[in-house]
């Protein structure tokens, strides 16, 4: 019999991709999500139950129902600016329905959680590539509630026993080889879909925050990595924490950067299509380099990325995109 997993936020990007992974895997995803940015056709391996971590009794008749044996945890609200604006938001969702959710967990005796952090935690970096013990210190809200998580995590760790796995991503991007679910935000704010889009003639131009940063071409340098790894990254610190393994937290990155104007190069080589750029100044608190020190997930995880080359993440992410232009509907894809 399958293992259920409940894969909180699994309608949205990351999540979606995971549960097929987990589906692959032998597992049978349950997605909790309340679909304010996921889409309820994208659940596809598994059960679907629309409501919020709010909603603790559904939570627990869930947990209950499904013999529930670990939690892969997305459901989070993840727009940096609007953090700024409504902290009270981001708090009240990612950090006190958290709370909701391991109150669940531990009166159903669950005790393994996958947690889907960010580097963002690690606010403007001291050094790159950025190794798991930087100092963590969040410029915005958003990465402060998940800092904060990952601490509540260790605490109940330390009380309960509880393993957790902490995952830090850089910069999720690409989309399903198989090109069943792909990647597409509203509003969309990750610069490769805002590139495809601007070469399928969505928008009239991509916006370049900023050509004047101490880096080779002068524009800031990113760590993509390929939305399909991270799947398989969350499978693989599942199994561990199922098999009785502690608590820890790991990079999700490749160690290798890419500039923005390396990024729509590549765009314009794969699409053989033009993309018209329009240079605008630095954004507040935009680092010039965020790039993973990535050795630990392989220690720990024996995970390593197998399609985040630029080039494979920017193919899977163009034929998503082209696909649904093509069937000209809206993009059926996922938001994390």
């Amino acid at each position: 019999m399958e293992k259920a997993i409940l894969v909180t936020g699994g309608a949205g990007y990351i999540g979606s991709h995971t549960a097929k992974a987990l589906s692959q895997a032998g597992y049978l995803p349950i997605t909790f999500d309340n679909l304010v940015y996921g889409h309820s056709w994208a659940v596809r391996w598994g059960p679907l139950f629309e409501a919020d971590l709010a909603n603790t009794t559904a939570l627990q008749q869930v947990l209950r129902d499904y013999k529930v044996e670990g939690v892969i945890h997305f459901a989070a609200y993840a727009y940096v600016g609007e953090s700024m604006a409504h902290p009270e938001k981001y708090f009240r969702n990612n950090v006190v329905n958290t709370l909701n959710l391991l109150e669940a967990m531990q009166a159903a005796g669950i005790r393994s959680i996958v947690f889907s952090s960010t580097c963002a935690t690690y606010g403007l970096p001291g050094e790159t590539p950025i190794p798991e013990d930087h100092r963590q210190h969040p410029i915005n809200p958003y990465g402060e509630s998940k800092l904060f998580i990952e601490r509540v995590l260790h605490w109940h760790h330390v009380a309960h026993g509880l393993c957790y796995a902490a995952l830090r991503y850089f910069n999720a991007a690409g989309a399903d080889p198989d090109g069943e679910i792909g990647e597409d935000h509203d509003p969309e704010t990750h610069l490769i879909p805002l590139a495809i889009e601007t070469a399928l003639g969505k928008r009239n131009c991509l916006d370049i925050f900023g050509t004047d940063y101490p880096t080779p071409d002068g524009t800031a340098i990113r760590d993509y990595i390929h939305v399909t790894d991270l799947a398989t990254a969350h499978v693989r610190a599942l199994e561990k924490l199922l098999a009785g393994s502690g608590g820890f937290c790991v990079n999700l990155g490749t160690g290798q950067g890419h500039s923005v104007r390396q990024v729509v190069e590549t765009v314009k080589e794969i699409g053989g299509r033009e993309v018209v750029v329009r240079e605008s100044p630095r954004r507040p608190g935009d680092p010039p380099i965020l790039v993973a020190a990535p050795t630990r997930a392989g220690q720990l995880l024996d995970w390593y990325p197998r399609y985040s080359d630029l080039s494979t993440i920017i193919k899977t992410a163009w034929d998503w995109h082209e696909r649904q232009r093509r069937e000209n509907e809206s993009p059926r894809t996922i938001r994390n």
